[in-house]
């Protein structure tokens, strides 16, 4: 199924699909991203088109199973993720299908495609998503190592529970950079020292523990007290060096050993989790967690939580931080750092981009668009974090104002950020009063941008774009934006030089246009011909003819004319100062025409 691209003559592939032929005559296939917001969770990272399936007949009936193929672009996957697609009905009831092939060939097609069996019709989607893990725990009791990560295991001793019981685990990891992050923003957490991997359990059954599990999982030591047992081990090795010294040469020196610098640095280990959703995270001050080798530590669990992390701090922290902790750590893992971009092109600075780039890919996306041919100013804004799905809408205001094919000017604009998609749009803007702005070179204007959360987004089918509807909204960022003026091009032709019925004053008017273009020829400044004429008539004339010099200096005699009484000798005064402005070749020629009366 081929469908047309936005505002290009090109066509892209939506989708395969393997039916019966008769099946096929009935389905109709589109791209709607306009929704994608609506079909993506905290994390899940969308990787694909999002693809409506439809039966264009609602009297025919399609022979399920059929094949459906989407084209699909993955970054990062990673051990922790999985390629899954997304199926949403009419109601938005979401299923998850395993692809039964990624293949990279459809026929003559290559690419990566999610294909899967569907038995029913709707919005479909691939999206990268945590890696579900199940397994059973029966009655004799299980140790189960997790496939993504096998440091982490689940010892349930026999008897745990009544029957077996399934499981469903979901594994977040925490990079350090990110605690960090969060460290470097908020002093109240600087005690952290690291986090274990967020993990996610689902125990449908419900059943309660008969007998504690143990859980073991990575949370990475403090570098502080690795650097000091290092520097231990060092500090050993040089006492005993100088015991052997000293034993031989000096018994008395036995005594003084060495001491170390330094004190012992002792962490402290806390379990915080929740059982629901609904009551939020709380810390588990009973459970003791131990450290063993590697950066591993265990712990005893006699309930179920539906998530829960291990947090190392230096020093005592209150449990109120580390809750406040625990949700901003939970928040960031589904947030990405990013940033707006709106860039023009050189050669046409009427043609703009505006994209949303995450902040860590800022640097290559920006080099992928000077090779295009577009550069700012303006420079991208400050990063701000967005979730998967989340919405930038954004206005011009000012004396600017865009459209995206050239005829609806005005409009509010949207960006829906996905973090392995690279949303952007192509726009023109123009001046909303070419008059405007008169005092600058450049017509002035900002685009205004405005962040809409996933809570904000109605659940319809139908996304329009609102209108004025951000009165009551904190502009998220501004950028200014410019637009050079039009060189306009004036034509003055000879009829608007000055007409009198006076026959000397018409000949005077055609010998002063003469000299003008005489002077022009030789680009000769207005400073440079010495008329007595002020400072203000010169800025004055200038202002009047921007962009031609013969118009300049026929203004500027005329105006040096006007001044003069009607008794004077304007052709004497006149050659006098061409001679002094170095135009004595002028000067003669002045004197011929106006004795001779020849003025063409």
């Amino acid at each position: 199924f081929l469908v047309d691209k936005s505002g290009k003559n090109e066509c892209e592939v939506a989708c395969f699909i393997k039916a019966p032929e008769t099946a096929l005559e009935n389905l109709k296939c589109k791209i709607v991203n306009d929704i994608s917001s609506l079909v993506v969770d905290d994390s899940e990272e969308l990787v694909s088109n999002v693809i409506s399936i439809e039966c264009s007949d609602d009297g025919k009936t399609i022979p399920f199973p059929i094949n459906v193929a989407i084209p699909f672009t993955s970054c990062f996957r990673g051990n922790y993720r999985e390629i899954v697609v997304k199926v949403t009905d009419v109601n938005f009831q979401s299923n998850y299908l395993t692809p039964i092939s990624l293949e990279g060939y459809q026929g003559n097609h290559k690419e990566t495609f999610a294909e899967v069996k569907i038995y029913q019709l709707g919005v479909f989607s691939v999206l990268s998503c945590l890696k579900k893990q199940t397994f059973t725990v029966p009655k004799v009791g299980l140790s189960q190592k997790l496939s993504v990560d096998s440091r982490i295991s689940f010892y349930y001793p026999p008897e745990t529970f009544s029957s077996p019981a399934p499981m469903q685990l979901k594994v977040q990891p925490i990079e350090p950079s990110l605690v960090s992050t969060l460290k470097a923003r908020h002093d109240m957490y600087h005690a952290v020292v690291s986090a274990s991997a967020l993990v996610y359990v689902q125990h449908p059954s419900a059943q309660p523990f008969n007998s504690s599990v143990t859980i073991t999982l990575p949370c990475p030591p403090n570098p502080e007290k690795k650097r000091e047992e290092d520097e231990t081990e060092h500090a050993r090795a040089i006492r005993a060096t100088v015991k052997r010294v000293a034993t031989a040469y000096h018994p008395r020196a036995v005594s003084a050993s060495l001491r170390k610098n330094g004190e012992n640095l002792s962490d402290t280990l806390k379990l915080l989790g929740h059982r629901n959703k609904e009551e939020g995270w709380k810390v588990f001050d009973d459970v003791i967690i131990q450290n063993a080798r590697n950066g591993l530590v265990s712990f005893e669990l006699n309930e179920h939580l539906e998530s829960f992390v291990v947090i190392r701090f230096s020093f005592l922290l209150e449990n109120t931080y580390l809750l406040l902790f625990a949700r901003a750590l939970e928040e960031a893992v589904c947030s990405t750092m990013a940033n707006v971009i709106l860039y023009r092109k050189r050669e046409n600075p009427c043609k703009i981009v505006v994209l949303l780039s995450a902040s860590k890919e800022l640097t290559c996306e920006l080099q992928n668009l000077h090779k295009e041919g577009y550069f700012g100013p303006p420079e991208p804004t400050q990063q701000f974090p967005l979730r998967e799905g989340e919405q930038i809408h954004f206005r011009f205001r000012g004396n600017i104002f865009a459209s995206e094919n050239g005829k609806d000017f005005g409009k509010v604009y949207r960006l829906i950020f996905h973090s392995q998609r690279k949303p952007r749009l192509k726009l023109q803007i123009k001046e909303v009063d070419e008059f405007g702005n008169h005092s600058s070179p450049h017509y002035k204007g900002t685009a205004v941008f405005y962040k809409i959360t996933r809570e904000m987004i109605t659940k319809k089918w139908e996304q329009p774009l609102p209108y004025g509807e951000y009165q009551h909204q904190s502009p998220l960022c501004k950028l200014a934006l410019t637009l050079p003026k039009h060189e306009k091009l004036i034509n003055r032709p000879r009829s608007t030089r000055r007409i009198s019925s006076d026959s000397s004053e018409a000949l005077w008017d055609n010998l002063l246009y003469w000299l003008a273009e005489e002077l022009a020829e030789d680009n000769t400044s207005l400073l440079a011909l010495c008329l007595p004429v002020r400072r203000s008539v010169l800025q004055l004339v200038r202002l009047k003819c921007p962009d031609n010099l013969t118009h300049q200096i026929y203004e500027l005699l005329c105006c040096w004319k006007k001044t003069l009484p009607r008794s004077a000798d304007k052709q004497q005064l006149l050659s006098r100062y061409l001679r002094k402005s170095g135009r004595s070749d002028l000067s003669e020629e002045l004197c011929f025409k106006w004795q001779n009366k020849v003025f063409t």
